[in-house]
């Protein structure tokens, strides 16, 4: 079997015209070149698809048959070329737990004014790599090493780290700052998918605090509420995630989380290489 989309477009347009006369006037082609399309299309599946009539044409039965799964593969085709014209209208920025945080907005206010041709669009996604590995985004946001294997990536900017805990907490609700040491005596609460907190942050420590996990920054910031832990996070996360119950400090001695932007090794999107300097810059003006 031999057809193409053109075929099946026509044939479709001669069924609800009922004519290849007024096929062929809402196609702008003209009238023999629709009947050589269906012929063409007829000899390609094997059988006859309309018959002429007086007043035009008529779909035969085998017509009627196929008319439903036509309609299913032009509507495929249809789905298609807006993923194309998507993919080449969008630029998809993932991140698993913060974008980046006070730069966020600003970030997307310059992108629409300088690049009114391709929409930025923030992806939210729980995973290592923020949904680049899933296919969810074209490039991720990560606090975290990537496989330099896969994926390029690029320092943009370092954020202090922070400590979260409830807001009324006993000891610390009057704190401006704590250190890693203070916060090695209380229970840890990380995510060990897309998180930023590990026991590495404690290995040369006097002394290792307890960890307990959770799955996504909701559910960290959840525990952390309920005064049944604390967390250390990237301070992009205050500016995304603030939490009525949640109180962040600077962590004095905590170190300095990078940011790096990913994307596919073999597959720079578009607008990569001005997204990177957008968000270096950003960084760098603010000092971070």
């Amino acid at each position: 079997m031999n057809w193409t989309l053109r075929e099946l477009q026509v044939f479709v347009a001669a069924v609800e015209t009922g004519s290849f006369t007024d096929a062929a006037i809402e196609l702008h082609i003209s009238q023999a070149a629709v009947s050589r399309t269906i012929a063409s299309l007829e000899r390609g599946v094997g059988f006859q698809l309309l018959r002429r009539i007086p007043r035009g044409c008529e779909p035969t039965n085998a017509g009627l048959q196929a008319l439903p799964h036509v309609r299913r593969v032009l509507g495929e085709a249809e789905r298609f070329e807006r993923f194309l014209h998507t993919r080449h209208a969008h630029l998809r920025l993932g991140y698993a737990w913060a974008a980046l945080g006070r730069h966020t907005a600003p970030l997307q206010r310059q992108w629409a004014r300088q690049h009114e041709e391709v929409e930025l669009e923030l992806v939210r996604h729980n995973s290592p790599t923020a949904g680049l590995a899933d296919g969810a985004c074209d490039v991720a946001i990560v606090r975290r090493e990537i496989d330099g294997r896969r994926f390029g990536s690029v320092i943009v900017g370092l954020e202090d780290r922070l400590v979260a805990f409830a807001a009324d907490d006993p000891q610390w609700a009057g704190r401006r700052r704590l250190t890693m040491a203070e916060i090695a005596d209380r229970t840890v609460v990380i995510d060990l998918r897309s998180g930023t907190t590990s026991e590495e942050l404690w290995q040369h420590a006097a002394k290792m605090p307890r960890f307990t996990e959770t799955t996504d920054v909701d559910a960290w910031l959840d525990v952390i509420a309920a005064g049944r832990g604390v967390g250390t996070t990237a301070e992009a996360t205050a500016h995304h995630h603030p939490r009525p119950g949640v109180s962040y400090r600077r962590i004095t001695d905590g170190p300095r989380i990078p940011v790096r932007l990913a994307w596919w090794r073999d597959e720079r999107p578009p607008g990569l290489a001005d997204l990177i300097d957008a968000v270096t810059r950003l960084y760098a003006d603010s000092g971070k």
